[in-house]
């Protein structure tokens, strides 16, 4: 039996896991003794590993500075921030929830009818994306030859978006709040 302060010949020889979570506490902030003591390794020994293998503590995360209108008013801003972001996303579910339902796509809005005929494609399936080519043509929509290539298949997205735009530039000009006279990009 040894006692605090004396030595023993018999070395004490610690698992890589025990190291590992006295390396964790140390480098939390913990002490170097505390350490030593709860997991029975020598103080000489936690300093050399500490130095060899470049255990560095953890800086603390800065705490978030106090918003100049104060924390109740920020957090009131916040919340109606929050509110009206979930009123326009439920605003635009249900738009596009009517617009599903709407084959023929007479209500969407035009930002949202390239996002339509591509989910309709993907989950209804190439008879959907025909069906839906004919009534565009038959309608007389704009984008009726623009949205399919020749072999009646839908073309990508990001086309779609990028020839609802060049089909509708003041609108996009609108919904960019770009004044008459500048164009879009």
């Amino acid at each position: 039996m040894t006692y605090p302060g004396t030595y023993s010949s018999q070395a004490k020889i610690r698992s890589p896991q025990t190291w590992a979570e006295v390396r964790r506490g140390w480098e939390r902030g913990e002490t170097a003794a505390s350490l030593a003591r709860r997991y029975d390794v020598g103080l000489a020994n936690l300093w050399r590993r500490r130095a060899s293998e470049g255990w560095r503590r953890l800086r603390p995360e800065d705490p978030a500075p106090e918003p100049i209108e104060g924390w109740a008013r920020h957090a009131e801003t916040q919340r109606e921030a929050f509110d009206q972001r979930l009123r326009d996303a439920r605003d635009l579910a249900e738009c596009l929830v009517e617009a599903m339902r709407d084959e023929r796509l007479s209500r969407a809005p035009h930002w949202h009818i390239p996002w339509l005929y591509h989910w309709r494609a993907e989950h209804l399936g190439p008879e959907a994306a025909a069906r839906d080519r004919a009534r565009a043509i038959e309608a007389g929509h704009p984008w009726a030859e623009a949205f399919w290539r020749t072999d009646g298949s839908l073309k990508p997205l990001e086309v779609l978006d990028q020839e609802m735009a060049r089909l509708h530039p003041a609108d996009l000009r609108e919904e960019l709040g770009l004044p008459e006279g500048v164009a879009a990009p």
